[in-house]
């Protein structure tokens, strides 16, 4: 998903309504001026000069700042030079499957939770599109192209974890935000997340370049020096998703969005689609494997009143003559049963079978002690 190739609009892309604005990280997508943290143990009011919101300019006036309860109690600052965000979390037992352990869907609600947080700390725009000053009086808007997640270890209950994020530049018509997943307990590596930001013009409906002029607010506050999650090259992030073929192996069809799928802008939330996406996964990978990767391509966005199929298939491979072996040696019972198991997804309306999401998975055995 997060290709450093920029991404191409295409019709999908560009029939997208200003509902897509809205797509998982849309109120936390760019990090805008860096404050130090207001996190306090005290309420103690603080003053001092101040930048204005997105552009950098500094006021001369004393402005005085009183921490919420919220900003004393969450567990989240700035890190010391500014350029990303922390925070700690707890794993509830409502946040945990039938593994004891989080599922992605926390792991997806979580990385929203952190970028929102972010957003706030350094007083980006609460208008719920992350967007500059620049950006609202040239009605731009971002919209999610990609999200990648990848995950080596799930957290169990109670366990405290912590995620970095910050956001840069990607190429000349976008934005990204990663973030680095860590077990508090152990200071290791449990988990990175990427996703892609695109600029569409709210009224033409159409993607554009980043302004200068909005780049120029934005790049501050970006880190000096390229950052990468996944810095590694031909990473899973970079892995193009082919398009399923008809007839998919499984299906899940009717899917409708609850009232409880929507968000504060009365749009299904990103992190339901992850959940449809994993409704048409053969019941046997459920029961035996994890899901290790997850990337998913953004098309469109569904309404309230649409009905959504799911449909999965084992991923294509190539053997050694360079033919298309389906499933063969991924998911047949004759394939090694320590080799991970990948699959296509696809979301796509049922009314006319246009895409939503375009998604692959990847899923490794599960551990022993699980």
């Amino acid at each position: 998903m997060l290709s450093r190739a920029t991404y191409q609009g295409n019709a999908a892309i560009a029939d997208h309504t200003h509902r897509c604005s809205n797509r998982f990280f849309n109120s936390n997508s760019i990090s805008i001026p860096h404050r130090k943290s207001f996190i306090s143990s005290t309420s103690a009011a603080r003053t001092g000069p101040v930048l204005a919101v997105a552009t950098n300019e500094t006021k001369s006036k004393q402005f005085t700042y009183e921490p919420s309860l919220a900003d004393r109690l969450r567990l989240g600052s700035m890190t010391d030079d500014g350029m990303s965000y922390k925070e700690k979390f707890i794993v509830r037992c409502y946040e945990v499957g039938i593994n004891k352990t989080a599922t992605v869907e926390t792991i997806a609600n979580l990385l929203q939770e952190v970028g929102c947080n972010h957003a706030q700390m350094v007083g980006f725009s609460t208008d719920g599109f992350a967007t500059t000053h620049t950006m609202r009086k040239l009605h731009l808007i971002w919209v999610t192209a990609r999200l990648y997640i990848e995950i080596y270890k799930y957290p169990a209950w109670s366990d405290v974890i912590e995620i970095e994020t910050w956001c840069q530049s990607e190429g000349r018509i976008g934005t990204r935000r990663d973030w680095i997943l860590r077990d508090c307990a152990t200071g290791d590596v449990i988990g990175r997340a990427t996703s892609k930001w695109l600029m569409m013009n709210q009224d033409t409906r159409r993607l554009q370049k980043v302004a200068d002029e909005v780049r120029d607010e934005l790049s501050t506050y970006f880190p000096k020096e390229l950052r990468l999650a996944f810095p590694e090259e031909n990473n899973g992030s970079l892995k193009k998703i082919a398009k399923l073929e008809d007839p998919a192996e499984y299906s899940k069809l009717g899917l409708v969005p609850r009232r409880a799928d929507l968000d504060m802008n009365q749009h299904v939330n990103n992190v339901t689609y992850i959940g449809w996406v994993l409704e048409s996964m053969p019941q046997e990978i459920i029961d035996t494997h994890e899901l290790e990767t997850i990337t998913i391509d953004y098309r469109r966005e569904c309404q309230h009143d649409d009905v959504v199929d799911s449909l999965t298939s084992y991923e294509p491979i190539e053997d050694a003559a360079g033919l298309e072996i389906h499933g063969a040696a991924n998911g047949s019972a004759t394939s090694p049963k320590d080799v991970n198991k990948s699959f296509l997804h696809l979301l796509r309306l049922s009314s006319d079978g246009l895409e939503i999401n375009r998604c692959r998975t990847e899923w490794r055995k599960k551990p022993a002690s699980i």
